[in-house]
């Protein structure tokens, strides 16, 4: 790369490697539309807005659905100022909240000197356009969305996570976008989309008002065109695990259960870990050693949560196909959280949704050391939980109590899952015998004049292999 001096926005030189165009960030250092390493972030607070309505609750309480977005917005550089809240039989088409509501939003806004808007519900379009007339031009409107898309924007540090949030941004922005051309003006600025734009702005937006309706359908298309090829590219990769029999666990679990933390403790894969919510986006695999000489492949994947924006779930279809496609999940689960149970059923509900329900599951209960294990009252809710939920252990992946334990259920539950064969194997074809020691389980092994008499269990893959070896 070349290096190119330009003047930043606050007057001084900012040294920048040649660049293509576009918005990018890597790590901490974010480029705007022109290049240009952004240096000064906006100062930006925010008040949020929550809805319950009557007989459709959701998996959180309003409470804390509304704490959940607090810290999502702080995972996004926002301070929260204030919140609003209210209980509805239905949302209002025009302003989602009743019109006394908005009156008092307004107020709100005012009385606490925000800029932003955010509410923890996805807006329509119209939504949106009728919620910034009321509150004025200076203030953005967000939804629960737009916010999760500004978060990912920011951690997508590879190619293929980058393509998956910009995907994701352009479909949750193009019905906005043709809907409403001055709405893209006020949010968006002169610098549209770029980092200087603040929360829900970040990533794909526009650089001219009258955006080209047909551009952005052609850059969707080359986005879908590039995560086909992901895909490909995943399936061969996939295909040839395949052939090496090798056992892949998946790692799902909520935002912040501890997934990376885990991850860590049993390789050294060096993931990123913060506490905050999507504080790692990429997916990450890393060979671990088993029990008995045998290994598996672990992948980190991304945090679900509730209300996970459906944008994302299919931009990030390419990645989330590891799901399916392992032989054992590894379900982290932050016990210590309060609405535990909750998050699990938002997990469980997202597994569903990708067709990975019926997987087996390993429950791994984290943060363990965050408890008082000598309450009485914990000990019965550990009790409680270790037999609530699906092979469960309990650890903590920070300290390293419980991992061994973990690490031997996850070997036992792949030895259940292979094929019991007894094979007689001519000395001649040695190599076989080595390869059911490594991929599979021996239970006896016996040497007679016709070959190898071996007692165990094969994976799925391998068994057609050794089929002329049956006895």
């Amino acid at each position: 790369m070349t290096n190119t001096n330009h003047e930043n926005r606050a007057g001084g030189m900012t040294q920048v490697d040649s660049y293509g165009g576009g918005v990018v960030q890597i790590g901490s250092v974010v480029r705007d539309d022109a290049g240009l390493i952004l240096t000064d972030q906006p100062d930006e607070s925010a008040v949020l807005v929550g809805v319950e309505f009557d007989g459709a609750p959701g998996l959180l309480s309003l409470e804390d659905s509304l704490s959940e977005l607090s810290l999502l917005a702080a995972t996004a550089g926002l301070t929260v100022r204030g919140q609003l809240s209210q209980r509805l039989e239905h949302p209002n088409p025009a302003t989602f909240i009743g019109s006394g509501k908005v009156e008092e939003l307004v107020a709100l806004v005012a009385e606490t000197g925000v800029n932003v808007v955010i509410f923890d519900e996805e807006l329509s379009p119209r939504q949106q356009r009728q919620l910034e007339k009321a509150l004025g031009e200076q203030i953005k409107v967000l939804d629960r969305t737009a916010l999760i898309l500004d978060i990912f924007a920011r951690h997508a540090k590879t190619r293929e996570g980058a393509v998956q949030v910009e995907l994701a941004q352009y479909e949750y922005r193009l019905p906005r976008l043709t809907r409403a051309w001055t709405h893209l003006a006020r949010q968006a600025g002169g610098r549209a989309g770029g980092a200087s734009g603040g929360v829900g702005v970040r990533g794909p937006g526009e650089t001219q008002l009258e955006v080209d309706r047909r551009e952005i359908g052609r850059r969707i298309a080359h986005l879908k065109r590039l995560l086909e090829d992901i895909r490909s590219h995943r399936e061969r990769y996939r295909e040839k695990r395949r052939q090496s029999a090798t056992p892949v666990v998946a790692v799902v679990g909520y935002t912040n259960a501890g997934k990376s933390t885990f991850l860590n403790a049993i390789s050294d894969a060096g993931v990123t870990v913060q506490d905050q919510l999507f504080a790692t986006l990429d997916p990450t695999t890393r060979r671990v050693e088993l029990a008995h000489g045998h290994a598996a492949l672990f992948t980190d994947t991304v945090g679900f949560i509730q209300k996970l924006p459906t944008a994302l779930v299919a931009s990030f279809r390419a990645t989330l196909e590891e799901i399916n496609e392992a032989d054992l999940l590894v379900h982290v689960v932050d016990i210590s959280h309060p609405n535990a149970d909750e998050q699990v059923a938002a997990v469980e509900e997202v597994l569903e949704e990708l067709g990975a329900g019926e997987k087996p599951v390993i429950t791994a209960l984290n943060k363990a050391d965050r408890l008082d294990r000598d309450d009485p009252a914990v000990q019965e809710e550990l009790a409680q939980a270790l037999q609530a939920y699906p092979n469960a252990v309990l650890m903590s992946a920070l300290r390293g109590e419980g991992v061994a334990e973990l690490l031997e259920a996850v070997a036992s539950r792949l030895r259940q899952s292979m094929l019991p064969v007894r094979l007689l194997i001519p000395y001649a074809n040695g190599e076989l015998v080595s390869r059911f020691h490594e991929f599979g389980h021996v239970d006896t092994e016996e040497y007679t004049e016709k070959g190898t008499r071996m007692l165990g269990r094969l994976p799925v893959e391998l068994a057609g292999q050794y089929r002329r070896y049956f006895e």
